[in-house]
Formats: structure tokens, sequence, C-alpha cells
């Protein structure tokens, strides 16, 4: 089903420039984007997000750095364009060239909107929304298995929900779902 799937999702590069294009900027670029208009809310209501996005980043750097890196040590998964597998290789990143399972990326995104949910559901909408496309971009790039972003993804949201527990039990969420 993995193979299948990601040959279904890679199978679209090189068709259409555009697309390649595209694919190459969400891949590479979008979560940048996605940061900088993070650190944008927070300059602009500092008072009203400025723990939701310390909690977003700790939980974030935590899912990538920490709980990814574990998987990975245990269950070591070569990317596509290095298992011998027919790849259409849109974008070369030699950066992490070797273990691939569960995607960092998709870890380190769904953590950041899972926390951001829970404090605007708009805004994490949203988040959750961009970090779908830059998964998903990750696999039509040739550089991840879809089943590394759907473990990526699962590990990110429960980070978000581990930190955002354990946020709440050090210090209480006041009126976090209280609506307005």
């Amino acid at each position: 089903m993995d193979l299948y799937l990601f040959h279904l999702i890679n199978g679209l590069a090189f068709k259409w420039d555009w697309l390649d294009i595209f694919g190459k900027f969400c891949a590479k670029f979008l979560g940048y984007f996605l940061l900088a208009f993070l650190l944008i809310v927070l300059i602009i209501k500092f008072r009203k997000y400025w723990r939701m996005v310390a909690e977003a980043v700790v939980t974030a750097i935590f899912a990538r750095l920490a709980l990814v890196e574990i998987i990975r040590y245990f269950f070591p998964r070569t990317r596509p364009f290095l298992s011998g597998t027919n790849v259409n290789l849109v974008l070369v990143d030699m950066d992490h060239a070797y273990h691939s399972f569960p995607s960092g990326h998709a870890a380190f995104f769904f953590a950041l909107s899972t926390i951001i949910y829970f404090y605007n559901k708009k805004l994490g909408f949203l988040f959750f929304s961009v970090s779908f496309l830059i998964s998903l971009a990750r696999v039509f790039v040739g550089i991840h298995w879809p089943f590394d972003v759907l473990m990526g993804a699962i590990v990110g949201i429960f980070s978000g929900y581990l930190i955002f527990f354990l946020s709440s039990k050090i210090i209480p969420h006041k009126n976090i779902f209280k609506k307005n």
C-alpha cells in the first residue's frame, strides 16, 4: 500500500513544470512561511498568544528532536530515492539522506498545529492544512514514503496532546475553551 500510494503521488512529478515548482516550494520553503506567520501573530497579539507560541515551539522541537530521533534509531528506513525504487526525484535533500521514518517535517509541523488548534481553532485548522500540504509535498518530490509522513503526523499530534496536557497540569489554561 505504501509503495502504491508513493507511486500514485510521486508519479505526478515531471508532468507539469508549475506542479514541480509548487511541490519543491511546499516541501522545502512553505514551513518557513508558516513559522514567520506564527511570529507575526506573536508580535501583533503578544499578550494573548505568547503561551500558545511558546508551547507550540517547545512541542515541535520535542517531537522532531526527541521522539523522531528515538524512533529512527530503532526503526531505520531509507528514503525512497535511496531504496532502489523508481523515483521521480524532484528535490534532492542530501542534508538528511539516510533515515526517513518518521518524517521530521510532518512531526514538527503537526505538533505545532496541534497546540495552535487548542488555542485558536481557525488558526489551528490553517496550520493543519499547511502541515498536510508540506507532508504531501515531501512525498511528491520523492524524499518520503506516505507512511513516513503519516507516522510523523501521528507523532506530532501525540506530542501536542502530551505537552498541552502536561503544561495544563503545571499552569492551568484559563478559559481556553470558553466561547467568545
